[in-house]
């Protein structure tokens, strides 16, 4: 297994288990280092196995971080509605 796709693996492990935890903050700080190591992770991703691994990873990584994805669309909805 290639770097990329076994960093990838270990981060989806990660963001699910981090899920299960228990947290105060409803896991926004958690969710919020997730995006920043998953970003480049992805792009990383993307060089080496292509576009298809690196959206089928974003896609992974989305169905854990689902309501930063939704506030970040309603967000993005008021901001052209102006």
């Amino acid at each position: 297994m290639t770097p990329p796709a076994l960093a990838a693996l270990v981060w989806l492990l990660a963001a699910n288990v981090i899920a299960l935890l228990p947290s105060r903050d409803h896991h926004w700080t958690n969710a919020y280092v997730l995006i920043a190591i998953g970003l480049p992770l992805a792009v990383w991703v993307g060089l080496s196995h292509g576009p298809l691994w690196a959206a089928l990873f974003v896609a992974g990584g989305a169905s854990v971080l689902r309501w930063p994805l939704i506030y970040l669309g309603r967000w993005l909805r008021a901001r052209l509605r102006r």
